[in-house]
C-alpha cells in the first residue's frame, strides 16, 4: 500500500512538473503569463457558451418581434379586405337598385298615368295552397288592399291583400286563390290565369277557358287583359304545355311564370294608373 502510494505521488508530481514545464514554454513563446493562460483556458468554453446563448437569444427576440409585426400587419390587411368587400357589396346593391329604378321609370314613361311605390320584401309565407309575402311599405305610403304588385320589368307579381300603416301583405301569382284575366299576345285568345297550385304542378300557372279550336304554341307570351286591379299588358308568363280540360269543350294552358317570386327582393305597387 505504501509502495503504491509512493508511486502514485510520483506520477502526479511528474505530471505536474511536465504540465508546469509545458505552461512555462508556452508562456515564453506567447508572452502570456501562466495565470492569464490558465484563466483564459478555463474561461474560454464559458465565454463561447455565453456567446452562443446571446446569439440564440437575439435570434429568438428578432423572430418574436418579426412574428408580432407580421401578425399585426396581417390583421390590418384582413380589416382592409373586409372593408373593401363591404364597399363592393354596397356599390353592387346601389347599382342593382339604380337599374331597377331606371326600369321603373321606363315603365312609367311607357304607361302614362302610372304611379308606383317601391318596396322591399321583408318576409315570406308559403303553404299548400297559398303563397304570400310582406313588404316594408303600407297605407302611410298610399298602398291599399287590391293594388297590383309588379317588377321593374313590367311583370305581374301579385295583388295586395292586406295593408297596415308601414307594411302590406301581397298575394303572389303562385297563390291558388288568385285569378287574373289574361290574353295570349300572339293569338289574342282570352282566358283566366290561376295561381300555381291550381295547375296541379308546383311552379306553374294555369290558364283556363281557352277556345277548343285555339292554336297554342309553347313560349307564347301571356299578358294581363286589363281590369280595375291589373293594368293591360303586364307579363304573366309563357306557355309550356296545353291540352283539353275535363269537359273536352275547352282548352287550358300551363304557364311558366314570368317572375321567380322566391328570388325577388324588391317590388313596385301600382297605386294609380289610367284604365283603357
Amino acid at each position: 500500500m505504501k509502495h503504491f502510494f509512493s508511486t502514485r505521488v510520483r506520477v502526479i508530481l511528474l505530471v505536474a512538473v511536465l504540465l508546469a514545464a509545458g505552461l512555462a514554454i508556452l508562456s515564453s513563446l506567447t508572452h502570456v503569463s501562466i495565470p492569464d493562460m490558465v484563466v483564459k483556458t478555463v474561461l474560454a468554453p464559458i465565454r463561447a457558451g455565453a456567446s452562443r446563448l446571446t446569439d440564440s437569444a437575439e435570434q429568438l427576440y428578432n423572430y418574436i418581434f418579426s412574428y408580432e409585426s407580421l401578425k399585426a400587419e396581417n390583421e390590418s390587411l384582413k380589416e382592409k379586405v373586409a372593408q373593401l368587400e363591404k364597399d363592393a357589396r354596397t356599390v353592387d346593391s346601389l347599382i342593382k337598385e339604380n337599374e331597377r329604378l331606371r326600369s321603373a321609370m321606363g315603365m312609367i314613361e311607357a304607361n302614362e298615368g302610372y304611379q308606383l311605390v317601391d318596396s322591399y320584401i321583408i318576409s315570406r309565407s308559403s303553404q299548400q295552397w297559398s303563397n304570400t309575402f310582406t313588404i316594408n311599405k303600407g297605407t302611410a305610403s298610399g298602398i291599399q288592399a287590391g293594388m297590383c304588385a309588379v317588377t321593374a320589368n313590367n311583370e305581374v307579381v301579385g295583388v295586395v291583400s292586406e295593408a297596415g300603416p308601414n307594411y302590406a301583405v301581397v298575394k303572389s301569382v303562385m297563390d291558388s286563390s288568385l285569378e287574373i284575366s289574361a290574353t295570349i299576345s300572339a293569338s289574342g285568345y282570352n282566358g283566366m290565369v290561376q295561381g300555381g297550385y291550381a295547375s296541379g304542378k308546383d311552379g306553374l300557372l294555369r290558364m283556363d277557358y281557352l277556345p277548343s279550336n285555339s292554336v297554342i304554341r309553347n313560349n307564347d307570351q301571356v299578358v294581363t287583359s286589363g281590369s280595375t286591379v291589373y293594368p293591360r299588358n303586364l307579363i304573366i308568363g309563357y306557355v309550356v304545355d296545353a291540352d283539353f280540360d275535363d269537359t273536352g269543350v275547352a282548352k287550358y294552358a300551363l304557364l311558366r311564370p314570368a317572375v321567380n317570386v322566391g328570388s325577388l327582393e324588391q317590388v313596385f305597387i301600382v297605386t294609380q294608373y289610367r284604365v283603357g
